[in-house]
């Protein structure tokens, strides 16, 4: 047995050595080309290169959110330990670069062996190109003094090579926060336009590949990213800076007031263009970093959550903020990037009380020349149901109704209309449900309204002048903007075009008519109503009128639920110029920090500060003369510019063309003609340099140029510019 033992031993003993002379052999003779098989299985086997996500741009090109271009500093720790002097240049280049040695060198000396760690973490490009430089000159400049190989110190630089990957950035901040949304760390919207286009502006990553050729040399090849298409939002920068100036003012204003907390439950404002549908700004207050959109600082003043995390009447102190649990800060996250223009729901108040008038007028069951008895309140069964005006109107018509904001009127204009004719029109103005904006997180609101079968008279009385049922703020401002506008139901929007990454536009998004509302008699009429609100002797909100303008408008103030609390949901829908009007402002103030909440002057306030900026930056002219303390106002504001001055009597000369620098009188424009083309040209293919507007389509019906953005038409001859067709004469 020891025999055989002896000779088994020296067999395996033979057989390792047998085995160690063919490796040896296989090493000596194949080395090379199976080192080269295991680097290219191991480091270029396969490599993802990131594509750049698509830029988002307010309509005159101001970039809202973009992808910048970084680097992460990647360490070989085994590569750096393969000389002894190698260590030291290397810590000095990586110090250069902003790693933490300290910690970098820990992690060598416990992992001798790796080959990858991320010292740096997004290194500016700039930064990148700096240190590459620097190394080259320095090398080139050790070379040209002969330094010994040891005594080199950028020459000895070793394991360290950057990663390129892209970074999302907002470079306004917080600005139009609600509306944009923000990106997480894969390239995932989260929240509003990122959200909504992500598949838009994302693109496709890339790929390197490595193979070995027939003669065992490492090859590669390249597939490009694709990167992402850029989208060209409604929204005016501009616009909506002095939206969130005024939000923060009031904020600043109210906060604390009544209460610990921010100046209100919430405030929220739309900027609407009514005639189209157009967004030119949407916020809300708090608004937060998009850059840092995780900051729990800012939930210091917000409202709390109930376990069904719905806002309640109390407000997070900074210590409340400190002790949330990892759950709870999801939760009060989600509250602040949440849009409450379109995510949340509340009672309209009396905006709403032009619907119902619309409604009533449209249907027939009004003609406009009805007289109401208010006496204060009006008994509905068991209920006594109250004007707001609790000693009563008297006799009042229907556009003095709507001046005075009578409860009881209004009350008696439904019961003219009936359950089914009021609950029609309700879902004639989209109430309750989507409008389709193109923003993630839109709610409808559908099981909040009443059914015909389901509404007793109460419930329409209460109705008829907006509470005891449920709307969103884009509800509301899309049903407003078809009353006054001739009738017209506009999909709201945020985005007028695609573009790809050389601005070439891949899609045009057009205005939307999805309905006909009211008809444009009724229209007029309302527009009236909504005039005498603003200037009328008892008008409710005269405190919204902008200094040289004549504005419509409508206040609203709803009682919030559990009711007799004296907490209001208060609001002004506004519209300008009266008689045509382009633009639409609505501020609505949930619980605004004060002794008295039910005071609509907390929203006309903030309306009358934004309209008196935005008119003139969207060239409407003044309709009234400057008083006196109407021009200090503007003073105060720096806002006394020539534009500011035109009144109603120069608002005409100023459609006249102007030649350009010539000294000639300026002509008036042929009837119907907005203004010249713009000259503004492009470089076709051919090299042949057109006016851009050469570019557009023609339309089929007239022959003329259709800009793709405004539907406005341009007479090839002449190069005079029409009125747009889809806003004047919807189909």
């Amino acid at each position: 047995m020891q025999r055989k033992l002896v000779v088994l031993f020296f067999v395996m003993l033979l057989a390792f050595g047998g085995l160690s002379a063919r490796i040896y052999m296989i090493n000596r003779d194949n080395g090379e080309e199976y080192k080269k098989q295991v680097l290219s299985q191991q480091s270029y086997d396969s490599k993802v290169i990131d594509f750049k996500r698509g830029t988002i741009t307010d309509s005159k090109g101001t970039v809202l959110a973009d992808s910048e271009l970084v680097y992460d500093v990647i360490v070989d720790a085994k590569l750096i330990l393969e000389k002894d002097y190698y260590l030291e240049p290397t810590m000095r280049m990586l110090g250069d670069l902003g790693a933490d040695t300290d910690k970098v060198r820990e992690y060598i000396r416990n992992n001798p062996g790796s080959q990858y760690y991320i010292a740096v973490k997004n290194l500016p490009y700039k930064e990148k190109t700096a240190y590459d430089e620097k190394i080259r000159v320095g090398r080139k400049e050790e070379s040209s003094r002969g330094t010994k190989q040891e005594d080199r110190i950028y020459d000895n630089v070793r394991g360290i090579w950057f990663e390129a990957k892209y970074v999302r950035y907002y470079p306004n901040g917080s600005l139009a926060s609600d509306v944009i949304g923000f990106t997480n760390g894969v390239n995932e919207g989260t929240f509003g336009l990122e959200e909504y286009y992500n598949d838009i502006l994302n693109g496709k990553p890339g790929r390197e590949y490595g193979y070995l050729d027939d003669l065992s040399n490492l090859e590669r090849t390249t597939i490009d990213a694709t990167d992402g298409y850029n989208i060209v939002s409604t929204l005016d920068a501009n616009i909506q800076s002095i939206v969130e100036k005024y939000l923060s003012e009031f904020n600043e204003t109210n906060k604390n007031q009544g209460h610990f907390g921010n100046g209100a439950s919430n405030i929220g404002a739309i900027v609407m263009n009514v005639k189209n549908g157009e967004i030119y700004a949407m916020g809300s207050w708090p608004n937060f970093d998009l850059n840092n959109p995780y900051d729990t600082d800012v939930l210091v003043g917000m409202p709390k959550l109930d376990e069904k995390d719905a806002p309640i009447y109390d407000f997070l102190t900074q210590e409340d903020v400190d002790a949330l649990s990892e759950e709870d800060e999801v939760r009060y996250l989600n509250a602040l990037w949440k849009n409450y223009c379109i995510a949340d729901y509340y009672e309209p108040g009396s905006v709403a009380k032009l619907l119902t008038v619309a409604s009533g007028l449209e249907s027939g069951a009004l003609t406009g020349n009805e007289v109401y008895l208010c006496n204060g309140s009006l008994e509905i069964g068991d209920w006594e149901i109250k004007c707001h005006n609790e000693y009563g109107d008297g006799y009042i018509s229907v556009s003095e109704a709507i001046e005075r904001s009578c409860n009881v009127a209004l009350m008696q204009m439904a019961f003219a209309q009936g359950k089914e004719t009021f609950t029609k029109f309700q879902n004639v103005f989209n109430l309750g449900l989507r409008t389709n904006i193109d923003l993630a997180g839109e709610v409808r609101t559908d099981t909040l309204l009443y059914k015909a079968a389901d509404m007793g008279l109460a419930d329409l009385a209460t109705n008829s002048f907006g509470q005891n049922y449920y709307v969103t703020m884009v509800q509301m401002a899309s049903a407003f903007a078809s009353i006054i506008n001739g009738g017209y139901y506009y999909e709201p929007h945020l985005v007028n075009r695609i573009t790809s990454t050389n601005g070439a536009t891949v899609r045009n998004i057009e205005p939307r008519i999805l309905k006909k509302t009211v008809s444009p008699e009724t229209s007029e009429k309302i527009r009236e109503y909504c005039k005498q609100v603003v200037v009328g002797e008892n008008g409710t909100g005269k405190t919204a009128r902008p200094a040289g303008y004549i504005i419509g408008g409508k206040t609203g103030t709803a009682e919030t639920i559990p009711r007799g609390n004296r907490q209001y949901v208060v609001s002004f829908m506004g519209f300008a110029p009266v008689d045509d009007p382009q633009v639409m402002v609505y501020v609505v103030v949930d619980r605004a920090n004060g002794d008295y909440l039910g005071d609509a002057k907390y929203a006309t306030r903030v309306v009358r500060k934004i309209f008196t900026e935005v008119l003139p930056y969207l060239n409407i002219y003044m309709t009234e003369p400057l008083s006196a303390e109407e021009e200090a106002e503007l003073a105060a504001l720096d806002l006394t510019s020539t534009l500011y001055k035109q009144n109603a009597s120069q608002a005409q000369e100023t459609q006249e063309e102007i030649p350009e620098e010539t000294g000639q009188t300026a002509q008036p424009l042929p009837e119907g003609v907005i203004s010249p083309a713009p000259k503004n040209t492009v470089t076709l293919e051919n090299g042949e340099v057109v006016e851009v507007w050469k570019t557009f389509p023609i339309d089929p019906e007239t022959g003329f140029y259709e800009d793709p953005v405004t539907g406005a038409l341009i007479d090839p001859e002449t190069g005079y510019m029409y009125g747009a067709s889809v806003m004047s004469q919807p189909q």
